[in-house]
């Protein structure tokens, strides 16, 4: 039976979400990749127990991580059962509803037939009485944000979700599904955006409104899809993401376009002793509103690598102009 490190708590830094009470470490592990039914259990539950052994104790899953969609929290259920479970109240453990999920008008969105049914599916797949977090992953166009408001307020009212969370709402839609909660007396205390160097979105409006609503941001995509990484410095490797034409995600042009850049970006981590991928990292910390920011990984040593960002927060302002310059911002 796993036994988590006595020093597990002595180097993560953890911050307050927002003005709420919870904590969350500043490198959260995402089980969006590399935690379904196609990747090795014995990987999966060496990365978890890893993670936790250097003081991660968030896990970020939605409804449609695998592949296949639900294999992820199945997976993460049977790992909490084996070897996590005795530690179930030092974790955070969040999940979604928003995506396509099953077939039929209710399979995906907003409604209340869907956040009720998706969470419900969630929690049985994980073998959880609740989660820590449960967001709303997309905006619906289609429903009332009174009516997928009130559905996350009954999921803490019901018991299974202490807080409650948005993910990909721009700054106008989160004002205004805020306003709703605050009606409700509901926990809104998260919003889960993109944001890295090369996407810099919530820059522009959504990071006041985290700021005026007392929310907090936990950041994914910090490493831009690999781009921020020593991966591309020096072209398209075969075996990469973007040298994998049926990528959705990065592609030959995303690289050819940022090449220059990229290399101009690990100049400067170079100068301050990190890797590209640990300086990009840090960036999304240096974010005042940025409570936490959510990595991936394939293996054990990929986190490790990341937690490195950690050592080196600090930037000089002539760093952070230097970066503003490059990346045009």
């Amino acid at each position: 039976m796993y036994q988590a490190s006595k020093q597990r708590y002595e180097t993560m830094p953890y911050r307050h979400v927002g003005q709420s009470g919870l904590r969350l470490p500043a490198i959260s592990l995402g089980l969006w990749h590399n935690f379904g039914d196609v990747d090795r259990l014995s990987n999966q539950k060496e990365i978890l127990c890893g993670a936790f052994d250097r003081g991660v104790t968030h896990f970020d899953l939605a409804n449609n991580y695998g592949p296949p969609a639900g294999s992820a929290e199945r997976n993460f259920g049977r790992i909490l059962r084996e070897e996590l479970g005795q530690y179930r109240d030092e974790l955070v453990i969040s999940s979604k509803a928003g995506y396509y999920m099953w077939p039929g008008p209710y399979g995906e969105w907003g409604s209340k037939k869907n956040i009720i049914a998706s969470c419900d599916q969630s929690l049985q797949r994980m073998g959880l009485d609740y989660v820590d977090i449960f967001y709303h992953h997309r905006p619906d166009p289609d429903t009332p944000i009174e009516e997928t408001a009130g559905a996350l307020d009954l999921l803490v009212r019901q018991g299974k979700a202490l807080y409650i969370g948005v993910s990909n709402y721009s700054a106008e839609q989160t004002v205004a599904i805020a306003k709703v909660f605050k009606k409700l007396g509901t926990p809104f205390i998260i919003h889960q955006p993109r944001y890295n160097m090369f996407d810099r979105w919530i820059e522009d409006g959504l990071t006041d409104v985290l700021t005026q609503e007392n929310l907090g941001a936990i950041t994914f995509s910090p490493l831009a899809q690999g781009l921020l990484t020593n991966r591309y410095l020096n072209g398209i490797p075969a075996d990469s993401r973007a040298g994998r034409s049926s990528s959705p995600f990065l592609s030959p042009e995303n690289v050819e376009a940022t090449i220059n850049k990229v290399q101009q970006l690990n100049q400067i981590a170079q100068n301050r002793g990190q890797s590209l991928a640990e300086m990009a990292l840090a960036w999304n910390l240096r974010q005042p509103t940025v409570t936490s920011v959510l990595v991936g990984a394939s293996r054990l040593s990929q986190l490790e690598d990341s937690l490195k960002a950690l050592n080196h927060l600090d930037f000089a302002a002539e760093e952070l102009a230097q970066i503003d310059a490059i990346v045009g911002k």
